[in-house]
């Protein structure tokens, strides 16, 4: 019997958005990773297992070679860097946009125009960079694994670069979005062997 197939998953909406995928194509978890303290959950198929994942491991796992293929977001791809990987496909799913937002009254336009240097707070450090410099934009980053929305609100940065998906968590904290950044979806990714 030839050896399973990995699939390298993050829990949450990636997940979520991906099982009605897979069982398109008969493929049922056996257990629920919200519920099981497993990491390697088997499927309805037994040459097919999941591997779950932080959503930033997930291209690394795939690259080299703990999983065969992967479901990772664009702005985790990006991060990473993509080295060894395929992204054959855009699965359209988990969608968003990567975003600058700053406080409510906050003039951005303005900060950019008169050429200031401004303090942006983000998980999304090469992202941020190649966006700003891109637009000339003189930028102190300020790295942050979560909260993004504290940073302009108690004055650790102007801005913020992150993922938005309703909006709402902005607009609880007083925060606007002001610029697009990209469009982010999640992809179907495969290293060089399993491709």
């Amino acid at each position: 019997m030839p050896a399973a197939l990995s699939i390298a998953l993050s829990k949450g909406r990636i997940f979520d958005e991906t099982l009605p995928l897979l069982a398109r194509v008969g493929i049922r978890p056996l257990e629920d990773p919200e519920q099981s303290r497993k990491l390697v959950i088997g499927t309805s198929r037994d040459d097919v297992r999941l591997i779950i994942v932080r959503a930033s491991d997930t291209p690394t796992y795939v690259q080299h070679g703990a999983a065969d293929i992967g479901i990772a977001g664009k702005d985790v791809l990006y991060e990473h860097g993509g080295a060894g990987l395929y992204q054959p496909v855009d699965l359209g799913i988990a969608t968003c946009r990567m975003m600058v937002a700053v406080r409510r009254g906050f003039d951005y336009a303005g900060a950019v125009q008169r050429g200031a240097r401004l303090r942006i707070a983000t998980k999304y450090v090469r992202t941020a960079r190649e966006h700003f410099a891109r637009k000339g934009v003189h930028v102190d980053l300020i790295h942050l694994y979560g909260s993004m929305e504290l940073a302009p609100i108690v004055g650790l940065a102007d801005a913020i670069v992150d993922l938005v998906s309703s909006g709402h968590t902005l607009k609880a904290n007083a925060l606007v979005a002001v610029e697009e950044v990209m469009p982010v979806s999640a992809r179907l990714i495969v290293n060089q062997a399993a491709l």
